[in-house]
């Protein structure tokens, strides 16, 4: 890589190494601009270029020309001034989209786990505020079924029988319904249904067994448990509710250079992941 292809710059004091072209990724800006000794505020001082601008901000004018999304920490909160940064070296496709922080900010996201013990069997509801969350969520749990006998249905593990795994109930986006445990089939058969939870290979048949592995998924998923209480004591019913702080999907800019033009770069603005 040649000299030229590499570029030094100064923000504040603040050291950036970059190549040129990633600094031209917008034409019309003032960083595409500075290359060609175009723009009276960049300083070009022992072959690095100087500006007062603020270096730690910076960093996510970089992250944004190489990548052309907006990624940001969950906890940033200087939206203004970056979007104030944005607008200082021209670029308008990032000051437009700084402009639209509740696309930015995480979200608070709820989950709500229903479970109760009926004889024999589990049943668990699970409602979430996030679609894509209860989807993936539902990816991670199987529910297997088969025939055992009635001296065997008490094992926290299943026969050698082949067992048959069984579809989620949906009832909606939001939403999902599965059961673990036995019930009585004919003689003395009974249907045991096991519930397994990805990355865990067990397949669980025992509800509170279950529970608990639930429990653990969420929890490392970065959900905390912040309420249980019983919503219906005949049925007994429980209610555990879980939230976290979700942050957003990226968001993109797409350059479109159409040929014989300028070569002005235009931005699109587009959500890479829509949650319902």
């Amino acid at each position: 890589m040649s000299n030229q292809e590499v570029v030094v710059l100064s923000v504040g004091g603040v050291r950036y190494v970059t190549r040129a072209s990633t600094l031209q990724q917008f034409p019309e800006s003032r960083l595409a601009r500075m290359l060609n000794h175009d723009d009276g505020e960049f300083k070009l001082v022992n072959g690095e270029f100087f500006v007062d601008r603020d270096g730690a901000l910076f960093s996510y004018i970089m992250d944004f020309l190489r990548t052309l999304q907006v990624s940001l920490p969950t906890d940033f909160s200087d939206y203004q001034r970056l979007r104030r940064e944005a607008e200082f070296y021209g670029l308008h496709p990032l000051a437009d989209l700084l402009s639209q922080e509740h696309l930015l900010k995480p979200r608070l996201e709820i989950l709500e786990v229903r479970f109760s013990l009926q004889e024999m069997q589990a049943f668990f509801r699970i409602f979430g505020s996030c679609s894509t969350t209860v989807e993936a969520l539902a990816e991670q749990i199987t529910v297997f079924t088969g025939q055992q006998s009635g001296q065997s249905w008490s094992s926290p593990f299943p026969s050698q029988k082949t067992l048959v795994p069984l579809p989620l109930e949906r009832p909606s986006h939001h939403d999902m319904v599965f059961q673990c445990g036995t019930e009585f089939s004919a003689g003395d058969q009974f249907v045991a249904r096991y519930v397994s939870i990805k990355p865990d290979n067990r397949k669980l048949i025992n509800g509170t067994n279950v529970l608990g592995l639930l429990f653990h998924t969420l929890l490392k998923d970065g959900f905390r448990l912040i309420s249980a209480r019983t919503v219906a004591s005949e049925e007994k019913v429980e209610c555990y509710s879980f939230e976290r702080m979700k942050r957003p999907s990226g968001l993109t800019v797409t350059v479109n250079q159409t040929p014989g033009s300028s070569g002005v770069a235009q931005a699109r603005r587009g959500q890479m992941q829509k949650g319902k």
